[in-house]
């Protein structure tokens, strides 16, 4: 009987059975109402078949793979979104982004809502952290020569740079489960990754957010004034809204915290493994402890609890987080069947054997994930699902290439779905209703392009930390 350690021989059964397997999945996920869970297994399942895996096999790959990938994962998820639920409902996200308009100043708020969209989306779901801020943008809007476009493009812009890229949110956290890489290195390559992307597309607001408002009338709600009169309204305002806000302290630190201290077990682990003796070893172990993401995050969650909810009840405080955990759960679920896939393609040798073809060409590896993502992004709309689909399909390939960073393909995986969000994406219309766009040329101008200018930002960024890394 055909057990795990007995991997098939890939032939071309073996091959089309893949492509067919793919191609079940786009259509169930684009034409059926068959959810993407569904899709990822029903394609798991015709992979191991056609490549000769007995049924026994096939299915015990299945589940080892979604075990194994959620055990890396699952419960960083879960913190997560509880974290990002207590800064969502307590006003942390708002008292961020206000620090940051005052800190850049005057004519640079675009800038400030840049910055502050990169790092709010880091725990919170993009669609709701928009929502959050978008009160702000109307606001900053007021002045004769400020474009609400320009104001609203740059706040979403930044944010789905940090949702797509950096853990703990779900897509890249998967990507790291899926290629076994540490959180650690997944946040700091995501953002190395996204800063040239948070630039052009801040950029491109700057340029066309005036320019696609001379096309249409943006309804700001409010009558245009001067600047000075604009920033004394917003500063005022703000201050009275700020009494209301937890300090600027308490709302960085759950974010902070956890990525200090992830930081902080890396640099140790690094230290340690050069310098063997050089440190205790009650160091250390308190350090690998402490930093080990589930525990960092989940740190994060308790100071949030603490430091954000002092004037909130035990009890809607759980609810807060129980409402958190829920948007969590199909994640998850879709996250553990990317796994059960890739898991497929490594057990039954297909991954192997695409590994050896793909080292022959002459492209640079990293592609792979970054065009498969791209494809599946542009086919379905769900930057997770092309992420998750993207990972499963190039681990098993890429970790038969030699010299190939995982880390960096990981993020090729999160940065290749970023590409021409429209309308099968939520945050495409979020974005264009909140800013009161209603003509699809318009839409497609004000958050297509500037998807695709990150896209293709952190397409060269990709390559070029290939070279070097």
């Amino acid at each position: 009987m055909l057990t795990l350690l007995e991997t098939p021989v890939v032939g071309p059964t073996a091959i089309i059975g893949l492509v067919i397997a793919i191609a079940v999945l786009i259509f169930l996920v684009l034409r059926t109402k068959v959810h993407a869970l569904i899709a990822l297994v029903v394609a798991a399942s015709i992979a191991a078949l056609s490549a000769g895996m007995a049924p026994d096999a096939a299915i015990k790959s299945i589940t080892t793979g979604f075990g194994s990938t959620l055990s890396t994962i699952g419960l960083v998820v879960g913190f997560g979104v509880m974290m990002g639920a207590i800064l969502e409902v307590s006003g942390a996200a708002e008292r961020l982004a206000l620090s940051m308009i005052r800190w850049l100043g005057k004519r640079k708020e675009e800038w400030a809502l840049a910055g502050a969209g990169y790092i709010i989306s880091i725990p919170i779901f993009v669609d709701s952290a928009f929502v959050i801020l978008n009160p702000l943008v109307k606001a900053l809007a007021r002045s004769a020569n400020r474009s609400v476009l320009t104001l609203g493009i740059a706040l979403a812009g930044g944010m789905v740079l940090t949702h797509h890229a950096v853990p703990p949110t779900p897509g890249p956290l998967g990507a790291a489960g899926i290629y076994g890489v540490p959180v650690g290195d997944m946040i700091l390559w995501g953002v190395i990754l996204t800063i040239p992307a948070l630039i052009t597309v801040t950029l491109y607001a700057r340029v066309m957010g005036p320019r696609i408002e001379k096309m249409i009338e943006v309804d700001t709600g409010e009558p245009l004034v001067s600047a000075s009169e604009a920033l004394a309204e917003f500063n005022e305002l703000a201050a009275e809204r700020e009494k209301e806000l937890p300090s600027l302290f308490l709302s960085m630190l759950p974010i902070v915290a956890p990525i200090l201290l992830i930081f902080l077990n890396t640099g140790v682990a690094a230290w340690a493994g050069v310098n063997e003796g050089a440190l205790p070893d009650w160091v250390v172990a308190t350090t690998s402890f402490i930093g080990n993401p589930v525990i960092a995050v989940g740190l994060g969650v308790i100071i949030a609890i603490y430091g954000l909810t002092r004037g909130t009840n035990r009890h809607d405080t759980v609810e807060t987080m129980e409402k958190g955990i829920e948007t969590a759960g199909i994640i998850l679920l879709v996250t553990g069947a990317g796994g059960a896939l890739g898991a497929v393609l490594r057990d039954s040798g297909v991954g192997q054997y695409i590994g050896e073809w793909v080292a022959g060409l002459p492209l640079p590896s990293i592609l792979i994930p970054f065009f498969i993502a791209t494809m599946v992004r542009l086919v379905q709309g769900s930057g997770t699902v092309a992420i998750i689909t993207s990972a499963s399909l190039s681990a098993p390939i890429l970790a038969q290439i030699p010299d190939v960073n995982m880390v960096l393909a990981a993020q090729a995986a999160t940065l290749g779905a970023m590409i021409f969000s429209y309308f099968n994406d939520s945050l495409f219309w979020v974005v264009n209703r909140m800013l009161g766009v209603k003509e699809v040329k318009h839409q497609l101008l004000t958050w297509s392009m500037p998807t695709t200018v990150a896209w293709a930002t952190s397409l060269v960024a990709i390559l070029v930390a290939d070279i070097f890394m």
